[in-house]
């Protein structure tokens, strides 16, 4: 059990990785250049644990130091009471811990393109939800690598390792520079691009030969505005998924969902 540390003035320069955590523009002027993300949960700590990233320090409410302090290992643990915990992070720290973990190098995404067989492409996604729902779509439906345009929302941002339940910790992901003309670096890797868009002669997802189905690779933009054209332009082909009632759209991550589990299978239905 490592030596817990009782913190008492919200002010104290210690907690300075967990200040203002619901103030998103601070967070993303902080976290990123400080090489350091924000994980919330004993469950997520622990998959952040077990991913092998490096804990810089642990703060958990004082009645559950007991339960959970054997998570810090060698690292710092704080502890404070709920009245320090919400002045110090902004909002009530309900799961009761939270941890502070140095962010690992991503890979280039030519070396990630050699090391999966399945994967989704994100344009212009800035919702940290959606984001987190897509990993953790990624991860159950057996697509095992993203890439992200530059526009694209941090996946280690709070919200986002919280709605995946860890499992931005499990798919490895890079951001593709220059965008879109990276995207060639995908076909030439032998993946099928399929663009998720109603346009440009769309066909039924249903309908994608199992010759395109061996090594796909999904692009899906954001709620809205969809894909551009440029990123359309570098698309293998377009799908749609057949939609019902009058309803023109579902919502991205439920989008992914439907898409990555038919092309998931062997056969065109």
């Amino acid at each position: 059990m490592p030596d817990v540390i009782t913190i008492e003035d919200p002010e104290d320069d210690r907690l300075g990785d967990y200040r203002a955590l619901t103030d998103l523009a601070l967070r993303t002027r902080f976290e990123q250049p400080h090489g350091l993300f924000i994980a919330e949960g004993h469950q997520v700590i622990g998959r952040a644990l077990r991913a092998g990233y490096r804990m810089r320090s642990m703060l958990i409410d004082a009645k559950r130091a007991d339960q959970l302090a054997h998570l810090a290992e060698d690292a710092p643990c704080y502890t404070a009471g709920p009245d320090v915990l919400e002045s110090v992070t902004g909002f009530h720290v309900h799961r009761g811990a939270l941890a502070s973990f140095h962010r690992k190098e991503l890979p280039a995404p030519a070396d990630l393109l050699k090391s999966v067989e399945r994967l989704v492409v994100l344009e212009g996604l800035n919702n940290h939800t959606n984001i987190g729902a897509v990993f953790r779509v990624a991860a159950g439906l057996g697509f095992d690598g993203v890439l992200l345009a530059p526009d694209c929302a941090d996946p280690l941002y709070r919200r986002s390792v919280r709605v995946s339940m860890g499992e931005v910790f499990a798919v490895p992901y890079a951001y593709l520079e220059p965008w879109p003309s990276g995207l060639a670096q995908i076909r030439e890797a032998g993946f099928t691009l399929h663009g998720l868009s109603p346009s440009r002669g769309a066909i039924d997802i249903g309908q994608v030969t199992a010759e395109e189905r061996e090594r796909p690779a999904l692009m899906f933009g954001a709620e809205g505005p969809g894909l551009t054209a440029a990123a359309l332009d570098a698309c293998d082909r377009t799908v749609v998924i057949p939609m019902h009632a009058g309803v023109d759209s579902l919502n991205v991550a439920a989008a992914t969902a439907v898409a990555c589990w038919e092309l998931s299978q062997p056969t065109p239905r």
